[in-house]
């Protein structure tokens, strides 16, 4: 917002227990994405804007987790856990430092939207001392209760002290706040713990808002773009209605998907123009799709470029890794890591090709595979442009092809191939030795020492 200062504290700290894992609730992941990279990409950025994230103790993951999807974060730890406002606290450093508006966001609410981060900041500028963030549930059973009058926000009754009459509102708390900066410090001190648990709540503030003689609003949003996930239950309801967020995104920006409510996309999946995108496709994160490109179904793509009019499919797994140059073609059960492959190239069937490099307009034939690993080590395979590798051949790494070469089917190749020269029958006794070589190289490694 401009010419005001923000500060965005995400409350992180939570363990999960009721996701039955060993991992922190905001690290499980939601269209390719943590829930909490989620909230964080929603948050203020630029000039003039922080951003801090409370953890728990030991929660190590989650601090880098913030770290590498915002290089601008702050860390703090909640030792103890009493209370959200407790845990807000807990950045009393950063909120020391002072800012225009105080967004203070939970990292399990990985559909917020940065336009609503706005609608409440725009509530400050407008003279609020504090903005809550409500929905109207269809049902509100368990959710603290937004009472208001003349469009005031009077308190938050939660559940259990809530009159009958106070149970029947369903204006909803989503526990998502923004305060003037520059009075935020000083209310969320006056917060205390006189409540059966001993815990600071972050909703007494109201109260004490409204005590100040100062103005508290209410910005409703859909219960869609607040969902909390606390389960496995919540987690795949939330990353169905992403899903709808994201094919809706696609089709609107031209994209071609033939049976939308099949193809699996993440929240950082970027397309070209008239990209086709045919039934039964996964795209994890990482994946760009150039001008033109048709992946055919059954395919399941993290972690790659592709090219312009590119083809891939059916079937085909590209992993991490993977770049493919414009007009190249992967075929069905071809799986392809760490590969680049330039324009042209042709990967029709049944084909490995890991740690490699394709030179432009090369052929690799049915069955081809670039042995990568000896059991130690991963090794590069090197194939020059227009070269042409016949079936069922095997690659054994590291090996160069060169440009214009031809490998003849079946062969296994374990010397280097130079330019336009042929590497057929004749080289079989050779690629007998070589891979008798390389075995008792490996044996002589793993053999175990004398006791």
């Amino acid at each position: 917002m401009s010419g005001r200062t923000s500060l965005t504290i995400v409350l992180a700290a939570g363990e999960g227990t009721r996701m039955r894992s060993s991992q922190p609730k905001v690290l499980h992941p939601v269209a390719g994405q943590s829930l909490l990279a989620h909230v964080l990409s929603a948050a203020p950025t630029g000039a003039g804007s922080a951003l801090a994230v409370v953890i728990g103790p030991d929660h190590h993951a989650v601090a880098e987790e913030a770290k590498r999807c915002r290089g601008d974060v702050e860390t703090f730890v909640q030792r103890d856990r009493k209370g959200t406002a407790h845990a807000v606290l807990a950045a009393r450093e950063a909120l020391k430092r002072g800012a225009d508006d105080l967004i203070i966001a939970v990292g399990d609410t990985p559909l917020i939207s940065a336009a609503t981060f706005a609608r409440l900041r725009a509530a400050l500028k407008q003279g609020a001392s504090l903005a809550v963030l409500g929905f109207r549930a269809a049902d509100p059973t368990g959710y603290g209760r937004l009472l208001v009058e003349s469009g005031r926000l009077m308190a938050i009754r939660e559940q259990a002290d809530a009159s009958p009459a106070e149970r029947e509102v369903t204006l909803c708390n989503a526990g998502v706040m923004a305060f003037d900066g520059r009075k935020a410090l000083s209310i969320i001190e006056k917060i205390g713990n006189a409540n059966s648990k001993g815990e600071y709540y972050l909703t007494d503030a109201v109260a004490i808002v409204r005590d100040l003689g100062l103005e508290a609003v209410v910005i409703e949003t859909s219960e869609d773009e607040v969902r909390g996930i606390n389960t496995k239950t919540q987690l795949a309801e939330a990353e169905q209605v992403m899903q709808q967020r994201l094919r809706k995104a696609a089709l609107e920006a031209g994209v071609t998907l033939i049976a939308p409510e099949t193809v699996y996309l993440a929240a950082d999946t970027t397309f070209g123009n008239d990209v086709t995108i045919e039934p039964f496709v996964v795209i994890g994160r990482g994946v760009s799709i150039g001008d033109g490109a048709v992946i055919h179904s059954f395919s399941h793509i993290v972690e790659t470029s592709i090219g312009k009019k590119v083809s891939v499919g059916p079937y085909a797994r590209l992993r991490r890794g993977t770049s493919l140059g414009d007009g190249a073609k992967i075929g069905n059960f071809v799986e392809t890591k760490a590969a680049t492959l330039d324009a042209g190239v042709k990967v029709n069937h049944l084909s490995y090709v890991g740690d490699a490099h394709i030179g432009a307009n090369a052929n690799i034939g049915a069955g081809t595979i670039t042995c990568n690993y000896d059991g130690f080590s991963k090794h590069r395979t090197e194939i020059g442009a227009g070269a042409f590798v016949g079936t069922n051949s095997s690659l054994v790494a590291p090996v160069k092809i060169g440009s214009g070469a031809y490998v003849g089917s079946g062969s296994v190749i374990t010397r280097d191939v130079p330019d336009d020269a042929m590497a057929v029958e004749r080289n079989q006794q050779t690629n007998r030795e070589g891979g008798a070589k390389r075995y008792r190289e490996i044996k002589t490694r793993t053999k175990a020492p004398k006791a």
